[in-house]
């Protein structure tokens, strides 16, 4: 294996030796997945120390334990090489282990693009402090000044050359116990050799030939496999059950339930399919959502919790001034849910009063005490395992199932693995929530803004740190775990000066249906609507859109982003052709974001076609100008904005959650469709590298801007304007009939 290579696979043997106890990781194998054992029993967890992230063997092999884990991101490859780097060890001697309640240290969830920015920085300083205490044990030995030793390899010598201790040497049967320095120091990156390169992903080979092992493929001894069979509306109650007919399936174990939570177990899963649909439930009458066809009736006429200004400059309340123009505009997102590939399964294991989960949730850390409350058990008596799901990511319905895989393994006493169904995982994942966006801006008789004010009518659960409510203690009428802190909402205001502006939240009290956050949660809509109403006023002051975005702007990294945006996608000032006159129109639309004000910047540019006829849209292609400062896997960030554009045009186009007054209607790939590969745009990307900044997040960024920049596109195409999303063909039709010639 290379220095190139990625990351290897954590043998027992390795683990044996190096902590004198067996434990097994699931997270970038493709080798068979068996039971786990004890944790070490000197193995701390502590965030603090560098033991918590790292530990080093007898072979000098590098065991990096992440609490950040694996969602098809890359994340874990590029954690890896930033350990490396930092320890000046080849990759192949690097190891990873993720998210293991008992193993990894508390990092916080997987999500809001924070696995490099964060959890990867934690892991360099921890790298760093342990280099650098392994140079002065080096220096201490070989009797000779710290400075005076360079380290390659995992081999320190004198600069003048002579012995080489290794780091096994150094370290021999001690551990790395010590404080992480938040002040030692770092490689300087015109010295990396790991960091920065597109080294591969050690995963991808064996989910393209299909030998990776998900956690739709863990096995356990005597294990039973299960099915949960969910109400039949949202809010039903279960009135009685009768599980006659399942008796005569062979295979067929029993059922379980509590309160409105019915599953049930066989001892092979097409025995618990047959099952599930062979039992006979009696639900309540329920039917309290609200009216699909006037959603945003009832988003704008919803109970607000509270009200809150996020941003403000100047005076907008007081601004209006007599003369000029009046701009306003409602915009609208509807609910989408995750739409993952694999539905979610979980395996449970309760056994001498300890559950053990497999789980491929995103914060297993977070996992743990919300089990623990649902069942009433102490977080120590609980251990939440990391293990891929197939087409996992984000708070889908992965804790959700976790939850009822592990209420029905403690009421049945043996291991049991639940799988959704495809209808579950659409009917009852948490979903994007809808949001409505009131805009209004003032422009003066020289065009220029004077005020721009916005609302935003938005469910506060996308934007909270703590996790959705597990589904199996709604169901069941178990205990329940508490919110957490408000994300930055701030980060949902505008990047650019104006005088006076301001940013107003009212934080909705219900939603339609339960509500997580899904990609850029808030960040994509209130982008789509900001860089829409943008548009807006410059088509009505005939300011070219890339004019109007850098009049406003100061940043000197958005202004050198858009600069190069606009040479990457050879732009010419609107206007200066003329629109198609037949049935196909092009367009192309810009759009800008800082995320959330304080990090990663992307601009794109999108190039559509109209349908006049059908009111099909087709996206050609995406310029993509991407800046998030240091780039630690350059082929890993591409990766990442491919993703976002080509998930976001989906959502933006075609996907739409339907529901009855009862329950969601879209439980198949045909009620809620997807972009297919045909439609997938042509993406041209430019990566703005900074070696010596901290490196950003990357995972959404990009999406927050997709809608609007179609939209836009739109409109330079056809002069029609579309303000709700998704935009399908009926909606793109009704807004051709308004639009202005032109």
């Amino acid at each position: 294996m290379t220095a190139q290579a990625a990351h290897t696979l954590l043998s027992r043997r390795a683990l044996l030796a190096q902590g004198g106890a067996l434990v097994v990781t699931f997270a970038v194998t493709s080798q068979s997945i068996r039971a786990e054992a004890a944790r070490p029993a000197d193995k701390t967890v502590a965030a603090d120390e560098v033991a918590g992230f790292i530990s080093i063997d007898a072979t000098g092999k590098v065991t990096i334990y992440s609490g950040k884990v694996e969602l098809g991101t890359g994340a874990i490859t590029a954690i890896a090489q930033i350990a490396a780097e930092e320890l000046s060890v080849s990759l192949d001697r690097v190891t990873m282990i993720q998210g293991d309640t008992q193993l990894t240290p508390n990092q916080g969830p997987t999500y809001a693009s924070l696995s490099i920015q964060d959890g990867g920085m934690q892991i360099r300083r921890a790298a760093a402090t342990a280099r650098e205490a392994l140079l002065q044990r080096a220096a201490d030995n070989l009797k000779v000044a710290k400075d005076t030793l360079t380290v390659q390899d995992g081999l320190v010598t004198s600069r003048a050359g002579g012995n080489k201790l290794s780091y096994a040497q150094l370290i021999g049967e001690q551990k790395l116990a010590m404080k992480i320095d938040p002040a030692a120091p770092l490689r300087d990156p015109k010295d990396y050799t790991i960091v920065g390169t597109s080294v591969p992903r050690r995963d991808i080979p064996a989910k393209i030939f299909g030998t990776f092992n998900f956690v739709q493929d863990h096995k356990l001894p005597g294990m039973l496999h299960a099915r949960v069979v969910h109400p039949a509306a949202v809010g039903a109650t279960l009135e009685r059950w009768n599980d006659d007919a399942c008796r005569k399936i062979p295979g067929y174990v029993r059922a379980v339930r509590k309160g409105n939570f019915l599953a049930v177990v066989a001892t092979d899963e097409w025995a618990a399919i047959r099952a599930s649909t062979a039992i006979v439930a009696t639900w309540s009458a329920w039917a309290g959502l609200p009216d699909e066809s006037r959603l945003f009736e009832w988003v704008r006429n919803a109970k607000i919790n509270r009200t809150e200004v996020l941003q403000s400059t100047g005076n907008a309340s007081e601004a209006r001034k007599p003369g000029g123009r009046t701009l306003q505009a409602t915009y609208d997102m509807t609910m989408n849910t995750h739409g993952s590939i694999g539905p979610s399964c979980a395996v449970a294991d309760f056994k001498d009063g300890f559950l053990t989960v497999w789980t491929p949730t995103q914060a297993c850390h977070l996992l743990r005490p919300q089990l623990a409350t649902m069942l009433q058990l102490p977080p120590e008596r609980i251990r939440c395992i990391f293990v891929e799901g197939a087409g996992c990511y984000g708070r889908n319905g992965s804790d959700d199932c976790s939850s009822e895989a592990a209420l029905i393994a403690t009421m049945i006493g043996r291991p049991v693995r639940l799988q959704w169904m495809r209808a579950d995982e659409h009917g009852w994942d948490p979903k994007c929530p809808p949001v409505l966006l009131d805009y209004s801006a003032d422009v003066d008789s020289e065009g220029q803004v004077t005020r721009w004010e916005a609302d935003v009518f938005l469910n506060l659960q996308p934007m909270q740190r703590s996790g959705a409510t597990l589904l199996a203690a709604v169901l069941a009428k178990l205990p329940k775990f508490g919110s957490g802190a408000g994300l930055y909402n701030a980060g949902l205001g505008i990047p650019y000066n104006f005088v006076n502006s301001k940013l107003t939240a009212r934080w909705l009290a219900d939603e339609p249906l339960p509500a997580a956050w899904i990609r850029a949660p808030g960040r994509l809509q209130n982008t789509f609507a900001n860089e829409s109403f943008l548009d807006e006023i410059a088509a009505d002051t005939a300011i070219d859109p890339f004019e109007i975005r850098t009049r406003y702007l100061t940043d000197q990294r958005g202004l050198e982003l858009l600069e190069r945006l606009r040479k990457l996608a050879k732009w010419e000032p609107r206007g200066t052709r003329s629109r198609d006159a037949g049935p196909l129109a092009h367009g192309r639309g810009v759009s800008y974001v800082k995320y959330e004000l304080v990090r990663t910047y992307v601009a794109i540019v999108a190039d559509v076609t109209v349908n006049r006829t059908t009111g099909a849209i087709k996206v050609d292609r995406v310029f993509a100008v991407h800046d998030c400062g240091q780039i630690i896997n350059p082929d890993g960030l591409r990766n990442q904005i491919e993703g976002n554009i080509v998930q976001t045009v989906s959502r933006t186009l075609i996907e739409k959650v339907t529901f009855s007054r009862s329950a969601v209607t879209s439980l198949n790939w045909g009620s809620y469709p997807i972009l297919t590969f045909p439609n997938v745009p042509d993406v041209v990307i430019d990566l703005i590298d900074r070696p010596n900044e901290v490196p950003w997040g990357a995972g959404e960024p990009t999406t927050a801007v997709v809608p609007s920049a179609i939209a836009n596109a739109v409109f330079d195409a056809t002069g029609a304007r579309l303000r709700s999303i998704p935009f399908r063909p009926a909606q793109v039709l009704a807004a051709l009939k308004l639009a202005k010639p032109g």
